[in-house]
């Protein structure tokens, strides 16, 4: 089976670098972001109407060109996670995990028995369609598992300590947007409260060993992001890096 190199580069302390996925889908974007640099995709399936079939699709081409393919699944429900693992995801990012009870819940759909729950199917997808081993299949697969928790509430936060010291959890993903919200501070991304929480994620996950992890809009904030610690970075979205590259473009040539 394939392994994990972001996983394999986060635990060496480097840092990694990719974006989000939520709206356009082709046969050549895994090739234009191996093109522009990118070491994962997040595909987002929880704000998006991507199909489980795209996904698969998305996943192999992914394969052909070393992206790593890393899924938001459309909710918390095992289901979702035991498709998309065995559709060819490498990790799941999962949304507004409140507590290290529901942390170990998730670990434990990521894996195999005994040390979980993920059904089991070899020879297909996830593993390339190849026979040889299921022990070390097992091993192989519960390996590259990269598994990520969306801090993005208050209850998230006073909880983090507890979440980052459950074993299979990964990385700490920082919400900005639903933290704003969830704080009664929609939009103030300046605010000193949320500002403490950016600092809390990272020095937490840092105390446990694990990876801070966020979506950068811009440059600025990535700069700013990995000072302090974040070191799993996406890097704006489809929607938003069409747009802003359309905008400008047009804006230029009016302005000429």
């Amino acid at each position: 089976m394939r392994t994990n190199p972001v996983k394999t580069r986060l635990a060496q302390g480097e840092t990694v670098f990719g974006t989000m996925i939520f709206e356009f889908l082709s046969p050549g974007l895994p090739r234009m972001l191996a093109n522009s640099g990118a070491d994962f995709v997040f595909y987002d399936l929880e704000h998006s109407g991507f199909t489980i079939e795209e996904m698969k699709t998305q996943f192999a081409l992914c394969a052909g060109v070393g992206v790593i393919p890393l899924a938001r699944p459309p909710g918390k429900d095992y289901q979702f996670t035991s498709r998309l693992l065995d559709v060819g995801a490498f990790g799941m990012l999962y949304q507004m995990v409140e507590s290290a009870e529901e942390a170990e819940e998730l670990v434990r759909w990521n894996r195999y028995p005994p040390a979980g729950m993920r059904g089991a199917i070899f020879g297909g997808a996830h593993d390339d369609y190849t026979g040889g081993d299921i022990a070390d299949k097992v091993e192989a697969a519960m390996g590259r598992t990269f598994t990520t928790v969306l801090i993005e509430t208050q209850a998230g936060l006073e909880n983090i300590d507890a979440i980052m010291a459950v074993d299979g959890i990964d990385a700490a993903h920082l919400g900005h947007a639903d933290m704003s919200l969830s704080m009664g501070i929609p939009g103030q991304f300046d605010h000193p409260d949320l500002q403490r929480a950016v600092d809390t994620i990272a020095d937490t996950a840092s105390r446990h060993g694990k990876v801070a992890a966020t979506l950068a809009p811009t440059p600025e904030w990535g700069h700013d992001f990995m000072e302090r610690g974040y070191r799993m970075i996406s890097y704006s979205h489809d929607m938003a890096l069409v747009t802003d590259a359309l905008s400008a473009g047009i804006n230029a040539l009016k302005r000429t």
